[in-house]
């Protein structure tokens, strides 16, 4: 059986909210991934493990890192 924390960290990408206010368009405009507030200070950018990998990828060629 799979281990649950695995599969969030295949599924969704939390960063704060400074980070992606530039890139958040272009973001939700090249994938399918839901961004929502997680409180005041982050996002949370959730999709499908395909969905987050390329938007990962995305966010690294942008110098965005997340890890």
């Amino acid at each position: 059986m799979a281990d649950p924390s695995q599969l969030r960290e295949s599924t969704q990408i939390v960063l704060p909210r400074e980070t992606l206010e530039n890139i958040e368009p272009r973001l939700d405009d090249e994938f399918v991934v839901t961004i929502v507030p997680e409180g005041e200070r982050y996002y949370r950018i959730i999709g499908s493990p395909v969905e987050i990998k390329d938007a990962s990828e995305f966010l690294v060629r942008r110098g965005v890192s997340h890890r």
